[in-house]
């Protein structure tokens, strides 16, 4: 067998080593193949180092895979979570909103009770004393021509001398009785009387209205009408402090609302305004204040209803907090702080309105605007 040619191509062989394999000496043949073998071992062994190396990069490599991996299941598990915690923060404001709204309706439910046992209390009796008191004015009219009468046959019979006696001692009693005060007094009071409680009926009647809770749906209110019963039911709270006025543009339509509940609101604003003027009062150093309730076109889709007051205005630090729940300026015990916020509650989210207010231009007062639409809005 002839490996000249083969012989060639292995210029790492000496030549005697070249000779022996041409001529098949076996033992160089076992050499070789034991050569072989060991440099398949190196090989093996350099194989296994480059597998090993290849392992020792690429298992970094496969950690930084998964680090980015687990790091994007991580971001959208935050994410996730974030978003749960926004839903169950809501859930809770709704939560909050919706039990302060059920505790608003039962306490006015129950005022609502209480208010007509009361007014039917009140109204039975004085219903009564108005009834005699217009007997009694009736009477007195008739007593009055009774006396003119009696008081002419005395003047004839002094005149003609009869029974002077008796009528000296007539004109002594009329005399000593202040009987011409008497007389000249008693309608005056009577009638004073009567405009007292004609007021008691109203004030009982407008409690009654105001504390009357709505069936649930907005129906056409006379905001004129709510805002008379509400300066009336809140008399006590500005009657020492301010005087209130009105003024009602006359191109206002009836409003849909909930009027129990715009009565509620209207009837804080006006409290508030009271509450506000009274605290900067000085006996002997400041007259009394003035609430002014305006009612006016906003456009032609709203109204705005306007409540503004001269006492010292909200300070500008807290001007972001005032519709906040729970926030109030007031000494604990005097306020709950939550007035305003029921009113933006009502105002905003169950009448689709607004409600703001408007610092006077020198800092003296607040004007409060709720503004109401006049389109039928669900809510």
């Amino acid at each position: 067998m002839s490996m000249s040619a083969d012989a060639a191509t292995l210029p790492t062989l000496a030549p005697a080593t070249a000779a022996s394999f041409e001529s098949g000496d076996a033992a160089l043949v076992t050499e070789l193949r034991r050569q072989l073998a060991a440099r398949d071992k190196v090989i093996a062994v350099l194989k296994k180092r480059v597998t090993a190396r290849d392992d020792a990069v690429a298992s970094p490599l496969a950690t930084l895979q998964q680090n980015i991996a687990l790091g994007k299941v991580v971001a959208l598990k935050t994410q996730e979570l974030s978003r749960e915690r926004q839903e169950l923060e809501q859930a809770l404001a709704d939560l909050g909103k919706a039990q302060t709204a059920l505790l608003q309706a039962q306490k006015m439910e129950s005022i609502g009770q209480l208010a007509a046992g009361i007014a039917h209390e009140i109204n039975t009796p004085a219903q009564y004393v108005r009834d005699n008191v217009a007997f009694v004015c009736k009477a007195k009219q008739i007593l009055d021509h009774v006396f003119d009468m009696t008081f002419g046959i005395v003047d004839v019979a002094r005149a003609q001398g009869v029974a002077p006696e008796l009528v000296a001692a007539l004109d002594a009693q009329v005399t000593s009785s202040k009987f011409q005060y008497l007389r000249k007094q008693t309608p005056e009071a009577l009638q004073q009387s009567l405009e007292g409680l004609d007021r008691i009926t109203k004030i009982v009647s407008a409690m009654k209205t105001f504390s009357h809770p709505s069936a649930g749906e907005k129906e056409p209110v006379d905001l004129r009408e709510l805002i008379a019963t509400t300066v009336t039911v809140a008399r006590n709270e500005w009657k020492y402090v301010a005087e209130v006025e009105t003024d009602f543009a006359a191109d206002v339509p009836l409003v849909p609302c909930l009027r129990d509940e715009i009565g509620q609101v209207l009837l804080n604003l006006v409290v508030n305004a009271a509450h506000a003027i009274g605290d900067t009062l000085v006996p002997g150093q400041r007259e009394q204040g003035r609430i002014r309730i305006l009612l006016r076109r906003a456009g032609d889709s709203h109204v705005d209803l306007c409540v503004s007051d001269d006492g010292p205005g909200i300070p500008e630090a807290i001007r972001t907090k005032v519709f906040d729940p729970f926030f109030t300026t007031k000494p604990v015990g005097k306020g709950t702080g939550q007035g305003l916020a029921i009113a933006y509650s009502t105002v905003v989210e169950k009448h689709q309105g607004r409600i703001f207010f408007e610092p006077s231009a020198d800092q003296r007062g607040t004007t409060f605007v709720v503004r109401l639409p006049l389109n039928v809005v669900a809510g």
